[in-house]
């Protein structure tokens, strides 16, 4: 089922918490109400003794995959937390990069959203914590535990951020 065949009532998110060891995801379902629920969540992971390339590779193929899957209405990517040295946004850069171009081949519209963006929307303050934004994620979907690990939480959260402050056809 591709985009516009979806129904109406609800629309899915792919929310991405990129990392070059640890990319977070998180699959939201906006129903029309405007309540949200879980689809999927998890955690890309790559060797951390894998060169840069593959890493990246499997970045890419692992976010391809979950486009294809679930098809998504649009993609919420958390963006470069600005106050990390040179070398780690230059890292997070590469992951970012792939992503984007995971969902613009596959023509996926793209939200970006700031760490503290995405906290303040989840959790009501943009200094949460990671157990903060974990907590609020279980509370607003309504779930049993809060994703684990918290880069599969902080996936959940960008989506949900989307999903709180996107906009969707009627």
């Amino acid at each position: 089922m591709t985009r516009a065949e979806l129904p109406r009532q609800h629309v899915i998110i792919l929310g991405i918490d990129p990392g070059t060891a640890a990319t977070g995801f998180g699959v939201v379902a906006r129903r029309s109400g405007g309540a949200v629920s879980l689809v999927e969540c998890g955690v890309i992971r790559t060797s951390t003794k894998a060169p840069l390339p593959k890493r990246i590779r499997e970045i890419y193929e692992g976010v391809a995959g979950l486009i294809e899957r679930h098809q998504p209405f649009a993609m919420s990517v958390e963006d470069v937390f600005h106050g990390k040295n040179a070398q780690s946004a230059l890292k997070l850069g590469h992951s970012r990069g792939v992503i984007l171009l995971a969902a613009a081949l596959r023509e996926v519209p793209i939200a970006e959203y700031a760490p503290r963006q995405i906290k303040k929307a989840v959790v009501g303050t943009g200094n949460a914590s990671k157990d903060q934004v974990g907590f609020m994620v279980k509370q607003q979907l309504r779930l049993k535990d809060a994703p684990t690990p918290a880069d599969a939480a902080d996936g959940v959260a960008a989506a949900l951020c989307h999903a709180l402050m996107g906009s969707f056809p009627a």
